[in-house]
């Protein structure tokens, strides 16, 4: 893809990394135990002496919320700024015997981005992250101060992120049933699914009841919906690439369940699409399309990305859990896919998240995939 003043402009944003001063905080809820409080008050702390500003109520301009909610009636938090990221945090009574299935439902409940299940036991309690990939992992060490430091280190990312989540519709596309590389992107999501790494977003039929799922899906605006997003260039100034919350093994409306990427504008942090004027409500493009820019401009090599929640051994992995669609984790992948032996063919792993594959084309990377991608993906503090 061309050079454009938006790549110069993410180079400029990836040279300036968010300084804690520019990432305030909030915390909304109180703790029931004294467990709980002197977790809170530590990690308040914590923030506090690494720069982060406190709101007393979280506002558009707050980065992170520390949402704390009930175990017996959990509740969501309500994002005034859909920048503004919520760790979703719950007192345990105790240690369940399956972690996953006790935490992730109050992860989803709390409308989080991450979970803190705080399990009881000593001075302070055992924290467990719970991640919106149906991970979990332990941290927490036994001196007061180490133990703080760690917990802050999984929660800074959020904090310090710069989230690509809006689109600019220009409405210039011809109404067409699509092309070539359309049609190639539709199959190419029907055969994620027959390989099982579609897995759907919240799959809690074995952990909620029937009325508490309706609830979450309404919440969630989700349904027949999956994980993981696809692209394949069209020229060397766009890409048609999946929407989100769309199902990828049904891919059939151009500017809803497909979309065409054009350009990225640095300043307002806005994916350009170009749609059918036929479509009045265009949908959104996956969240991921930031990631799908950066290594098309920088490799023009490649012709086709696939991300999957899926794993491969032996990946080179990125190091630190940013959230998906940002600018950081984008960088992170990018960089990674330019130190690759062949940057055109690279499987590139973000932690505790899944698989960036590039190609040349679709075809190549099922060929390198099929038969060799886990649909589980490990999970690491």
């Amino acid at each position: 893809m061309s050079d454009s003043a938006g790549l110069a402009r993410v180079d400029e944003m990836i040279r300036t990394p968010v300084a804690p001063d520019q990432a305030p905080f909030a915390i909304h809820g109180a703790p029931m135990t004294e467990g709980g409080r002197r977790f809170i008050a530590g990690l308040r702390q914590r923030m506090l002496a690494a720069g982060h500003p406190e709101h007393d109520v979280a506002t558009d301009q707050t980065s992170v919320v520390l949402h704390i909610t009930s175990h017996e009636d959990p509740r969501p938090f309500r994002r005034g700024n859909a920048g503004t990221f919520v760790i979703g945090i719950v007192e345990a009574p105790d240690r369940p015997s399956d972690l996953l299935a006790a935490a992730y439902p109050y992860l989803v409940r709390a409308l989080a981005n991450l979970g803190l299940y705080l399990l009881p036991g000593g001075d302070l309690p055992t924290p467990v992250f719970v991640t919106l990939e149906q991970g979990v992992y332990e941290v927490g060490a036994e001196d007061e101060d180490a133990y703080f430091s760690e917990v802050y280190d999984h929660v800074a990312p959020l904090a310090l992120s710069r989230l690509v989540i809006a689109n600019e519709f220009v409405h210039d596309l011809p109404d067409e049933q699509g092309d070539l590389f359309t049609r190639r992107l539709a199959d190419a999501g029907r055969r994620l699914d027959q390989l099982g790494l579609l897995p759907a977003p919240f799959p809690l039929e074995g952990i909620l009841g029937p009325r508490e799922l309706r609830h979450v899906k309404m919440l969630f605006s989700v349904g027949g919906l999956s994980y993981g997003n696809l692209s394949v260039r069209r020229d060397d100034s766009s890409f048609w690439m999946s929407g989100s919350g769309v199902d990828k093994s049904a891919m059939t409306v151009i500017g809803r369940d497909i979309l065409l990427v054009t350009d990225f504008d640095a300043d307002a942090r806005s994916m350009t699409l170009s749609v059918p004027p036929s479509v009045e409500r265009p949908g959104r493009v996956s969240v991921d399309a930031i990631e799908h820019w950066m290594i098309y401009h920088r490799h023009p090599e490649v012709g086709a990305i696939v991300h999957a929640h899926a794993w491969m051994p032996d990946v080179p992995t990125t190091q630190i859990n940013y959230p998906c669609g940002t600018v950081e984790l984008a960088s992170a992948v990018a960089d990674l896919v330019t130190i690759a032996p062949e940057p055109g063919r690279a499987v590139i792993g973000q932690k505790n998240h899944g698989l960036t594959i590039t190609g040349p084309d679709l075809d190549d990377i099922f060929e390198r995939i099929e038969g060799s991608a886990e649909p589980r993906v490990p999970m690491a503090a």
